[in-house]
């Protein structure tokens, strides 16, 4: 089923050995990372992970993120980041942490060459300015956390697809679906035409069962209870 998908799957995680292992998989379009992902899978010397990866992976983009919050250190941080290599995505924030728009920053950096993965985005009104900053620029990707939006309670579909028409104005920009919870925000994203998704590990493991008949997954379930009640021991 997957392999009439026209959306590019990029694997999403910190976690080197991962991220080596799923590089011989040509089903992967891309890499992304962020700071936070990398803090938690215990690493301290960004630089060297970086490069780690770099060594094997050249012929697809990947993402690291600059972790600078005033506009200045974020573009030296986002050069510095770029000289890694040519498939390399520098990730921006679509706002500093009080809420101040990087878009002018983006702007310039993506006129100057430089491929950006800006980030954070969950509204129409940033989409339209980052489209606008990014219309005569340097491939990029636009990154909306359609998961993040959902778990406000809202509906991202109508949203991603309302982006997709935005960034039409963009050409060299490409629409993102990050965060996403489970695999069927992988269908919805297809079905809407957006360009690429992140996909994290956890998620990843559960894409076999993209298609799965759903009464034999009910067997598999009651099966799965009955099992696990034995195991445990329990007596009424």
């Amino acid at each position: 089923m997957l392999d009439s998908f026209r959306i590019k799957v990029f694997a999403d995680g910190a976690d080197l050995d991962t991220i080596l292992q799923l590089a011989d998989d040509p089903f992967f379009k891309g890499f992304t990372t962020n700071p936070s992902l990398m803090w938690k899978a215990g690493l301290t010397d960004y630089t060297a992970f970086a490069r780690r990866i770099l060594e094997r992976i050249s012929d697809r983009p990947i993402s690291f993120e600059v972790f600078a919050d005033e506009p200045a250190e974020m573009e030296r941080q986002a050069l510095l980041i770029a000289s890694w290599g040519e498939n390399v995505y520098v990730k921006i924030p679509v706002t500093t942490t009080q809420g101040v728009s990087t878009a002018p920053l983006a702007c310039k950096l993506s006129a100057a060459g430089v491929k950006l993965n800006v980030t954070a985005l969950m509204t129409l009104a940033q989409v339209e300015e980052m489209a606008a900053a990014l219309r005569d620029g340097a491939p990029s990707l636009v990154s909306v956390f359609a998961g993040r939006i959902a778990d406000a309670g809202v509906d991202p579909v109508p949203l991603m697809r309302d982006a997709l028409a935005i960034l039409a104005a963009a050409p060299s920009s490409e629409l993102l679906w990050a965060s996403p919870r489970e695999v069927l925000n992988l269908v919805q994203a297809e079905q809407i035409g957006c360009h690429v998704i992140t996909m994290t590990y956890d998620l990843l493991s559960k894409l076999p069962l993209l298609g799965k008949d759903l009464t034999e997954f009910s067997l598999e379930t009651v099966r799965m209870f009955h099992r696990d009640a034995e195991s445990a021991g329990f007596r009424l």
